[in-house]
C-alpha cells in the first residue's frame, strides 16, 4: 500500500509557567529568579524549524500548515510581539493555509486585555483557557494561580477584544468534588458561551506532587456518574462530543487536535516537543522529539536539540494509529488506515475481527469506530492492536 502525506501542523512548546501545578506531568518549569529569555527562545524555535526542514527535506518543505498550536507551560507569558515574530518567521519558511487555525493556550492569571488585542493582531485566531474549575477552593487545591472571577473576566476580555473561537479546559473528579459541583462547573462554563470545551478527568500521573501525596478523589463510580451527567448537559446545550474529552459547537472542532487523532503530521518545536512526519517517498512514519530542559534546548545547536528520532516500526503502526483514531466518537474511514500507515487492511484483520466480536467496534467495513462499550473500555480496545501487524 502507498503511504500518502496527511495534513501538516506545527506544535510549538513554551515551557515556562508561573508555578508548577501538583497534578501536571507536562514539560513545564515554574518561574524562578530572573525572567526566562523569552526573545532568545523564540529565535531558537525558528532555528529549530530550519533544522527540521533541512533534515526532513521534501517530506516537509512546501507543505501547507493547516494549524499551529502554542502549548505549554503557559504560552501567554510570551508577549504578543514575540508570538508575532515567530509566526512571521514560520510563514517565511512554510506556506500557511488561508484558513490556518492558530491556537494559543492561556492561563487566566497571566493575561490582560491589551495582550488579547496583540495576540489577535499577530494572527492567533483561537484561544484555549486553562480554567479547570470555577470553584475557588478547588482551584487552590489544584495549585492554580487564578480565581473563578479572574477566569470569567479573562474570557470576557478576550471576547471583547474580538475573539469568537474559544476553548475552556475543565476537569472533573477533583479532590472531594460532588456530582453537583462538577455540574456547576459546566454551568459556569456554558454561561461564558465558548465555542469548544475540553472536559477531562483528573488523574494521578507518575512523578507529580499529587502522585506522591494523593488527595482524596471521588471513586470510579462517582467519576463515571460525573462524566455521564456532564456529557448529557453539554449535549443539551448544543456541544457535540467528537472526541473522548472534547465537545464543540457546530463547525468549531479543534482542527489541530483533529489532525493528531486522524494520524496527521506535525512538526514539534521547542523544549521537549514531539513531532511526527510521514515520508511518502520512503514509505515511513518518523517521530522526532527535542531535548526536554529549556536551558539545554537554548544552549544546543542543530542536531544537539534533537532528543530522539526514529521511524515507527511497521509492527507498531497499527497500535499508534488506533491510539489516536479510536478517540474520535465518529471514528475514521477504514481507507485512512492504509493511507496513513502504508499497511494493508489485512495487517489488522485479526484484532479487528476480535474487537468487533467483543462489541467494541461497530460492524461497518467502511469505518473504524468504537461502540459505546468500546469507548468505555478504550484502552483495552487499543491494546488489542499492539504488536499484531502481519
Amino acid at each position: 500500500m502507498s503511504l500518502l502525506a496527511p495534513p501538516l501542523s506545527l506544535y510549538v512548546h513554551m515551557p515556562w509557567c508561573v508555578k508548577k501545578c501538583p497534578y501536571c506531568d507536562f514539560n513545564s518549569h515554574g518561574l524562578r529568579g530572573e525572567p526566562p529569555p523569552y526573545a532568545a527562545y523564540v529565535e531558537t524555535l525558528l532555528a529549530d524549524l530550519d533544522a527540521d526542514l533541512a533534515d526532513f527535506g521534501a517530506a516537509a518543505r512546501g507543505r501547507a500548515i493547516v494549524s499551529v498550536f502554542f502549548g505549554g507551560g503557559t504560552p501567554s507569558l510570551f508577549a504578543p510581539a514575540l508570538i508575532d515574530r515567530f509566526l512571521d518567521g514560520a510563514r517565511a519558511r512554510l506556506p500557511f493555509a488561508h484558513d490556518c487555525e492558530i491556537t494559543l493556550e492561556t492561563n487566566p492569571g497571566t493575561v490582560e486585555h491589551g495582550r488579547f488585542d496583540g495576540y489577535l493582531a499577530a494572527g492567533v485566531n483561537r484561544l484555549s483557557f486553562g480554567i479547570q474549575s470555577f470553584d475557588d477552593a478547588k482551584l487552590r487545591r489544584l495549585g492554580r494561580i487564578h480565581s473563578a472571577a479572574e477566569a470569567e473576566a479573562a474570557v470576557k476580555s478576550a471576547q471583547d477584544a474580538g475573539y469568537a473561537n474559544l476553548n475552556l479546559d475543565l476537569m472533573y473528579a477533583l479532590p472531594e468534588q460532588s456530582l453537583a459541583g462538577a455540574l456547576e462547573d459546566v454551568e459556569r462554563a456554558l454561561a461564558l458561551t465558548p465555542t469548544h470545551l475540553s472536559h477531562y478527568q483528573l488523574t494521578l500521573e507518575p512523578n507529580t506532587a499529587f502522585a506522591a501525596h494523593p488527595p482524596p478523589l471521588p471513586d470510579d463510580d462517582a467519576a463515571w456518574d460525573m462524566q455521564e451527567a456532564c456529557q448529557a448537559r453539554l449535549a443539551e446545550a448544543g456541544y457535540r462530543q467528537y472526541e473522548v474529552s472534547a465537545y464543540a459547537q457546530e463547525g468549531r472542532r479543534c482542527r489541530h487536535n483533529l489532525n493528531y487523532w486522524q494520524f496527521g503530521d506535525y512538526l514539534g518545536l521547542g523544549a521537549g516537543a514531539h513531532g511526527k512526519l510521514s515520508d511518502a517517498a520512503a514509505g515511513t512514519v518518523r517521530r522526532r522529539w527535542k531535548t526536554r530542559h529549556p536551558r539545554a534546548y537554548l544552549d544546543a545547536a542543530g542536531p544537539a536539540r534533537v532528543g530522539g528520532d526514529a521511524a515507527v516500526a511497521r509492527d507498531e503502526l497499527p497500535f499508534e494509529y488506533m491510539l489516536n483514531a479510536l478517540r474520535l466518537i465518529d471514528g475514521v474511514p477504514m481507507a485512512d488506515f492504509a493511507q496513513r500507515t502504508g499497511l494493508p487492511e489485512a495487517a489488522i484483520a485479526a484484532p479487528l475481527a476480535e474487537a468487533r466480536r467483543r462489541g467494541w467496534l461497530v460492524e461497518d467495513p467502511q469505518r473504524l469506530r468504537a461502540t459505546a462499550l468500546g469507548q468505555r473500555f478504550l484502552n483495552d480496545v487499543i491494546e488489542a492492536f499492539l504488536d499484531r501487524a502481519a
